[in-house]
């Protein structure tokens, strides 16, 4: 019994410092974003802003574009999510019922494809864009966001789809619900926790990518969060540091919100699905 309890202690620890060091970035940069230029250039900065103040955030907005960068990375990351689910719960649940070469085939994909790094796939991007005219275009952006983050998406989903028991979709064609009524109606709410949990990856992932932000859009008015928060750093490597860290904690709000949000409708789609099955 004391070892046991020793163990569980020692987790609780270990989580309480993952915890501490994952908030500590977060913690200080909302600090520096209501620090005064005085306070931010002190040799003994501190972790409460002895003077708090908005100037930072005013700064920030008078600077830069941050309302139009909003506007599209909300749309590409909300853009990508939302075709990357329409694409891959279809091709999960093929995936998952039929094992054939083309199951393993797919699985081996995801796999290779998580290995390639941006520089690779860059330049056959750029051309294949530049062909269908969506080079500069949040459209083409989506596109990208879609393709990168299809194969984890699909990988994600699979395993949602095997843990369905078939039994409820053998029950659905005795009562003569066809292959495209049975997912709709029997297997897609059984997925719903999977398919949220999907969304937000890919929602998350094309909201913090920059990269491909960076070398496909040009247009100072179609560019996105984060290449926009590089124009506060200057010519010679200066940052601008009060308003980079406010522009920086308003673009994690978004992000930090809906998985707020989304968490408790996962938990509680996990539990009404087990109770389900």
């Amino acid at each position: 019994m004391r070892t046991r309890r020793a163990a569980r202690a020692g987790q609780y620890l270990a989580l309480l410092a993952y915890l501490v060091f994952l908030a500590f970035p977060f913690l200080w940069l909302l600090s520096t974003a209501f620090k005064p230029p005085r306070e931010l250039g002190s040799l003994h900065p501190t972790w409460i802003p002895k003077d708090p103040t908005l100037a930072n955030f005013r700064q920030a907005f008078d600077e830069q574009p941050l309302l139009d960068a909003l506007f599209n990375s909300l749309v590409a990351a909300v853009g990508a999510a939302v075709v990357a689910v329409l694409i891959a719960t279809p091709l999960a649940y093929v995936i998952a019922r039929r094992r054939s070469l083309l199951s393993r085939a797919a699985t081996g994909w995801v796999v290779v494809s998580q290995a390639f790094p941006f520089v690779l796939v860059i330049i056959p991007l750029f051309l294949v864009l530049k062909n269908l005219r969506l080079i500069d275009s949040v459209p083409g952006l989506i596109m990208v966001y879609v393709v990168w983050a299809l194969p984890f998406a699909l990988w994600m989903l699979v395993g949602y789809v095997r843990a369905v028991p078939p039994e409820l979709e053998e029950a659905a064609a005795v009562d003569g619900a066809g292959r495209a009524r049975t997912l709709v109606s029997v297997t897609a709410p059984m997925l719903a926790p999977g398919i949220v949990a999907t969304a937000l990856f890919a929602f998350v992932t094309a909201w913090n990518e920059f990269f491909f932000a960076l070398v496909l859009l040009k247009s100072p008015e179609k560019q996105t969060l984060p290449v926009v928060l590089t124009h506060f750093i200057g010519a010679e490597g200066v940052a601008d540091l009060g308003p980079l860290a406010a522009a920086a904690f308003l673009a994690t709000l978004p992000s930090l919100v809906i998985f707020a949000v989304i968490q408790k409708r996962i938990t509680g789609g996990m539990l009404a699905g087990a109770v389900k099955s």
